[in-house]
This record gives structure tokens, C-alpha cells and sequence, in this order.
């Protein structure tokens, strides 16, 4: 991303990075590569919270078919709601289709992560 012409839209001190994915399991996503880049990512949020004069509340979108958007996404989200527990959290989740699915556990990633 930060090569591409899309690149200059993001901050970079706002861009986390894992040395690998999920594998499409939620449970590695939560527990095991999320665990590692959860405190880095809340840290990215509180600063970005707390440079805005009257945060209302957060969005958040996932893709809940793979570990890492199911697995940390969740994760996230569940820090989120334990650090600003008043304001209003909004997610946009991209559900898998058993029509164009090519992985045998979507459906579990995505029913651990509603």
C-alpha cells in the first residue's frame, strides 16, 4: 500500500505490519498473530483518538471470512469497546459466500466473529 499511488492517502505512522497472516484461522488471527500487533494497533487508535477534539465513536471494516480480519478484527474491536466504552462503534463486515468460497472455514471464522 504504501508504494502504490494510494500510498500518499495514508499516514504511515498509522499503519501497523505483521511478519504473517492468519492462514485463514480466527482462532491464530485473535490469539496468536493478532495478540502480537493488538498493542501496537491500540496504541495507533489512542493516538488518533486523543488528537481529535470530540471523537464521536469508531468504524470499523472487516473482511470476517479470514483469520486476520475475523481473528483481529474482532480483537480489536473488543479493545476498542473496553477503552471507550461511551462511544458508538459501527463495523462493516464483508461476509463470505459459499458461491465463490475457496476455503472450508469461512463460515467458522465468520460465526466466531458476530
Amino acid at each position: 500500500i504504501k508504494a502504490s499511488p494510494m500510498g500518499a492517502l495514508f499516514k504511515p505512522d498509522n499503519m501497523c505490519f505483521g511478519a504473517s497472516g492468519a492462514g485463514n484461522n480466527w482462532a491464530k488471527g485473535h490469539y496468536t498473530e493478532g495478540a502480537e500487533l493488538i498493542d501496537e494497533a491500540v496504541d495507533i487508535v489512542r493516538r488518533e483518538t486523543e488528537s481529535c477534539d470530540c471523537p464521536q465513536g469508531f468504524q470499523l471494516t472487516q473482511s470476517i471470512g479470514g483469520g486476520t480480519g475475523s481473528g483481529m478484527g474482532t480483537l480489536l474491536l473488543l479493545k476498542i469497546r473496553d477503552n471507550y466504552p461511551d462511544r458508538i462503534t459501527a463495523t462493516f463486515s464483508v461476509y463470505p459466500s459459499p458461491k465463490v468460497s475457496d476455503v472450508v472455514v469461512e463460515a467458522y471464522n465468520a460465526t466466531l466473529s458476530i
